[in-house]
């Protein structure tokens, strides 16, 4: 996008924005709107597909429905027959599906004769005329642009009253710590000024310099944050804090509880772990805290650091493309347990081979149903599978209608050496759970990362963290490889094979983190590709 038309869209979201802000909505209304969505999913998916993909001449999906012979007509008898699920399980088996390598845009998508080479904006929804721009994370490759509508704020609003209703978060003092634009701070603020639930303080570990956003995404956000407090909206302008400080919200959140016996914290996953160990390494007691954590799995290693310090713990599941995915079960012990929600998103699971592996799973294929999502979905995988279950729970999701369950979420993410490929879930456990109770130090200290050394070969460095009083590092190397040999058939060949050829080496080196502070346990940084962000 030229900057004069990113200019242009930018000023019809200032125009736009204070009936945005002016805009109310208490609970009752919100409840009201979900039931109301969940009550027409079908017809919502079927407006949705007409408008963003049947009109629209960029849409990569018109080929695929065309090449399965599936018309407008032809899709609205197959939702009248089937269901929305079924449906989408039908349309998959024909080949109306994007892969995550596909939406990315690392490989062309292919069925049969029929190939498409999309760009990333042919995903985009065609109706938006008054948004800003973020983008990804690029945790897995390279970040993509989403646009943050106004239409899609507000379609946004009656969920996230909901879900800071049922996670304790209403009339308490609150802080977040995400990223200035293009992160996903501002509309995190911006989206609680009409239910009156604004953040405290906004810390944002990104601001300026060689790792910050451009100029352009820093002038937005002060605009935009100025533009609204002139108009009397007290949104927190962003205060920056990199990811070493942690013990600054520790001390809010101390100072917090003192007066007010409640706070709550916003971050990803890895941001409310460093908040935890530092309240811990501060002797700050957290109880009546509750951290809300996402952008990552909130793994056993880390949720049990993190209740140590007496604060409650509720996860999310989201991503950029779509928002809100799932809310954590407020009635069960599993924090890896989530309620998709039904109201704007459908799921169904597809089958993946895992190469290097006589192994498949069933990655989670996403679809919108709203014409107000940023990017139009239809049988996407977003690198992620798990489990999945519909069951009644007894919790306020459920009340709503949100019956299905998704645990153990992790992406399929592989790392790949000499050849072998593993799975990253057990390498996982054994970088948050076995090496720090054998040597010390936190989940946060140990990264197991695939990159190509000067001859080309790919190697597997575990990054320590020189705080860690580690005296042999082939000790570490040890560990590992004795760890995966007892983890099944080919977690034994990886063994094998990597002790042979040395593919498994440490570094003291502090572990990497992505622009936006997640602090990954599996990296992948291949030579003369683009790093992640």
């Amino acid at each position: 996008m030229s900057l004069l038309a990113e200019s242009a869209t930018f000023a019809r979201f200032l125009r736009g924005l204070p009936a945005f802000l002016r805009g109310r909505i208490n609970l009752e209304q919100a409840q009201a709107i979900v039931r109301q969505r969940m009550a027409e999913r079908e017809a919502n998916f079927l407006a949705s597909v007409e408008r963003g993909v049947f009109q629209n001449a960029r849409s990569p999906y018109r080929s695929l429905l065309r090449m399965a012979g599936c018309e407008a007509a032809d899709l609205h008898a197959m939702v009248h027959d089937r269901g929305v699920e079924g449906t989408l399980a039908a349309l998959r088996e024909a080949g109306v599906y994007v892969t995550f390598e596909e939406f990315k845009g690392t490989e062309p998508i292919v069925r049969g004769d029929t190939v498409v080479e999309p760009e990333p904006e042919d995903f985009d929804n065609p109706t938006f005329t008054k948004y800003y721009q973020v983008s990804t994370g690029g945790s897995t490759g390279r970040g993509r642009r989403v646009m943050m509508d106004l239409d899609y704020l507000t379609a946004r609003l009656p969920m996230q009253h909901i879900v800071d209703d049922i996670h304790g978060f209403m009339g308490v003092p609150s802080a977040i710590w995400f990223e200035i634009p293009p992160g996903n701070g501002l509309d995190s603020v911006l989206l609680r000024v009409p239910y009156g639930n604004v953040p405290e303080r906004w810390f944002t570990p990104i601001w300026s310099g060689a790792t910050g956003p451009g100029f352009r995404f820093r002038a937005a956000t002060q605009t935009i944050v100025e533009y609204t407090r002139l108009r009397g909206y007290r949104i927190p302008r962003p205060e920056y804090l990199p990811l070493d400080r942690a013990e600054v919200i520790a001390r809010w959140a101390e100072a917090t509880l003192r007066k007010h016996g409640r706070c709550g914290v916003r971050a990803h996953v890895s941001k409310v772990l460093r908040v935890a160990l530092a309240a811990k390494d501060l002797g700050i007691d957290l109880s009546g805290a509750t951290l809300s954590g996402g952008g990552e799995p909130p793994t056993p290693a880390k949720v049990r650091q993190i209740r140590e310090t007496g604060a409650r713990f509720v996860s999310n599941y989201y991503f950029t493309e779509a928002g809100p995915v799932g809310m954590g079960c407020t009635a069960s012990s599993d924090p890896n347990d989530q309620h998709l929600l039904m109201d704007h998103l459908a799921m169904i699971q597809g089958k993946r081979n895992v190469p290097g592996f006589d192994v498949a799973i069933e990655p989670f294929c996403y679809t919108t149903l709203l014409a107000t999502a940023p990017k139009l979905l239809l049988n996407v995988e977003i690198d992620d599978y798990g489990t999945v279950a519909t069951r009644a729970c007894g919790c306020p999701f459920e009340a709503l209608g949100f019956t299905t369950h998704m645990s153990d979420i992790r992406s399929f993410r592989k790392l790949t050496g000499e050849g072998v490929t593993l799975i990253g879930s057990d390498m996982e456990r054994i970088l948050e759970e076995e090496l720090p109770s054998r040597f010390g130090g936190s989940p946060l200290d140990y990264q197991l990362v695939e990159e190509e050394d000067e001859r080309g070969f790919t190697r597997l460095t575990l990054l320590v963290h020189p705080s860690v009083d580690l005296r042999d590092e082939q000790a570490v190397v040890d560990v590992v490889l004795a760890s995966l040999a007892g983890r099944g058939a080919a977690a034994q060949v990886s063994h094998a094979i990597w002790a042979q050829a040395g593919t498994l080496r440490v570094r003291r080196e502090k572990p990497r983190t992505t622009s936006r502070g997640k602090s990954m346990p599996l990296e992948v940084r291949r030579a003369g590709s683009k790093q992640p962000s």
